[in-house]
């Protein structure tokens, strides 16, 4: 219940903010696959759930620090809404990640990390790969163009702006070769040009 309603409360207050929404044709109708996106402000979780929950009709698990809406919300509704804490561990939040794809679930992570500082995309981290490798679930590419002009940095009243979102076709990665560090970041990396392409960002290789 308390899921429905916060749910609804982000449709409602985050509508106005999208622009347009490009590619929505590329999002499997059902899981598992992993959701990697560009990140330059908090409304981006809200963002993606706005666009791509209307076409799988399930939780989506977000990859989350405990910030502000931790703070707020308490950690039993943190969870209740799909919140997947790195706080308590990389590790242990990677595998837990991978439990639910491995039951069908949508997870969704920013590879580059907490909010860019000035819009940009950095260097990416593996994680989404790692998963993609361990349960063979497809990446969905998504880039969001705009949202830090609404609400950078750690600004929480939005501006009166508005944001587009591009979504990419699923990759598909697999690989013969030994897995090495190498190879992930060099994965990651191909990984990252795509949302580079979608999100018009530059990105720190």
């Amino acid at each position: 219940m308390i899921s429905e309603i916060l749910r609804s409360i982000a449709f409602i207050f985050i509508g106005p903010f999208i622009k347009r929404t490009d590619g929505k044709k590329n999002i499997p109708k059902k899981g598992p696959f992993i959701i990697v996106a560009n990140h330059n402000s908090y409304l981006d979780p809200f963002i993606i759930y706005k666009v791509v929950y209307p076409h799988i009709n399930q939780k989506i698990h977000f990859l989350a620090m405990k910030g502000r809406f931790w703070d707020k919300f308490g950690d039993k509704i943190s969870r209740g809404v799909g919140c997947i804490p790195l706080d308590e561990g990389k590790e242990k939040a990677l595998n837990e990640m991978e439990s639910l794809l491995n039951q069908g679930k949508v997870v969704a992570l920013f590879p580059g990390g907490p909010r860019s500082l000035d819009g940009s995309l950095p260097k990416g981290r593996t994680g989404a790969v790692r998963l993609a490798l361990a349960t063979n679930a497809l990446i969905l590419p998504i880039g969001i163009i705009g949202a830090y002009e609404i609400a950078p940095r750690d600004n929480l009243i939005p501006k009166l702006k508005r944001c587009e979102v591009k979504i990419g076709k699923p990759i598909s990665i697999k690989t013969k070769k030994e897995i090495t560090k190498r190879l992930l970041h060099h994965l990651t990396d191909k990984m990252m040009m795509e949302i580079t392409k979608l999100s018009k960002e530059d990105y720190k290789k």
